[in-house]
C-alpha cells in the first residue's frame, strides 16, 4: 500500500513539473521544474528497485548536467523576447508535429502486450543474492561491453567537436609565452628609482614591465603610440619624479 501510494504521487509531481518545464515563461523557472522532476523520477526508480539508476540521475543530471543548464542560461544575454516573436508563425507546424507524435503514441500503446509472467517479475529486478549495482555491472561489462566503449566514444567525439566549432583564438586576448618567461631577468623587467621623501609620485612613476609577444607584437593595452614617451613613462635610473624632477 505504502509503495502504491508514493508511486502516484511521484509519478504525479514527475508529470507536473515535466509540463511546467515546457510551458514555464522563465527559463530559469523551467530549469527548477526540470530539477524536480529529476528528483521525482529518482524516486519512481528507487520504489522499482533500480537504486543505482536513481543515484545516477541525482548525481549526474542533477548534480552537473542540470546545474550546468542553469548557470548557462542565468550568465548568457538571451532575447527570450526575439525567440517567442516567431511562434504564431511556426504553431501549424508544431502542432501537426505533436499531433503526429501522439498518433504514433497511441499506435503502439494500443498494440501493446505484456509478458504472462511478467506481473511475477515487478519486484524481483535482480537474481537472488545479486544488488541491482553488480547485476548491473556485469550486464554492461561483459555482455554489451562493445556498445558501451562505442558509447564513450561517441561521446568523446561530441565533446571534441563542440570545442573546435566553438573555440575561438582573438588577437587581443591575453596569450601565455613559456620561452619569453624563461628568458625574463630582472635588467629587462624591473628598474629602481630613487624618490626623495615627499617628492610625490604620479602614474609615469609607475613602472610596469613590457610584454612582448612571440612574433614582436605589443598587446599591451597600456602601451602609448607610436612616437611617444617610453613604454610606462620609465625615467632614466635614480630620477626623482616630484616638482623638482621635472
Amino acid at each position: 500500500m505504502v509503495p502504491t501510494v508514493f508511486f502516484y504521487l511521484f509519478a504525479v509531481v514527475l508529470v507536473f513539473c515535466a509540463a511546467m518545464v515546457v510551458t514555464a515563461r522563465n527559463p530559469v523557472h523551467s530549469v527548477l521544474f526540470l530539477i524536480a522532476a529529476f528528483f521525482n523520477a529518482a524516486g519512481l526508480f528507487l520504489i522499482a528497485g533500480a537504486e543505482f539508476l536513481a543515484f545516477i540521475l541525482v548525481i549526474v543530471y542533477v548534480g552537473a548536467v542540470a546545474v550546468l543548464f542553469l548557470f548557462v542560461v542565468m550568465m548568457l544575454d538571451v532575447d527570450f523576447a526575439q525567440l517567442r516573436g516567431g511562434f504564431q508563425r511556426y504553431l501549424p507546424v508544431g502542432v501537426a508535429v505533436g499531433v503526429l507524435l501522439l498518433a504514433e503514441l497511441v499506435f503502439v500503446m494500443a498494440g501493446w502486450q505484456f509478458h504472462p509472467g511478467m506481473p511475477q517479475l515487478r519486484f524481483a529486478p535482480t537474481p537472488a543474492g545479486v544488488s541491482n549495482t553488480v547485476a548491473l555491472g556485469n550486464l554492461i561489462y561483459t555482455k554489451y561491453v562493445l556498445l558501451f566503449q562505442t558509447a564513450g566514444l561517441v561521446l568523446l567525439v561530441a565533446m571534441i567537436g563542440a570545442i573546435v566549432l566553438t573555440l575561438r583564438d582573438r588577437r587581443t586576448s591575453r596569450h601565455q609565452s613559456i620561452a619569453v618567461q624563461v628568458a625574463r631577468n630582472a635588467d629587462n623587467t624591473m628598474e629602481l628609482l630613487d624618490v626623495r621623501l615627499g617628492a610625490g609620485i604620479d602614474m609615469d612613476a609607475i613602472l610596469r614591465p613590457k610584454v612582448i609577444e612571440p612574433d614582436g607584437i605589443d598587446d599591451d593595452p597600456l602601451d602609448p603610440p607610436q612616437g611617444g614617451p617610453p613604454h610606462g613613462g620609465h625615467h632614466p635610473a635614480g630620477a626623482h619624479h616630484g616638482p623638482e624632477g621635472r
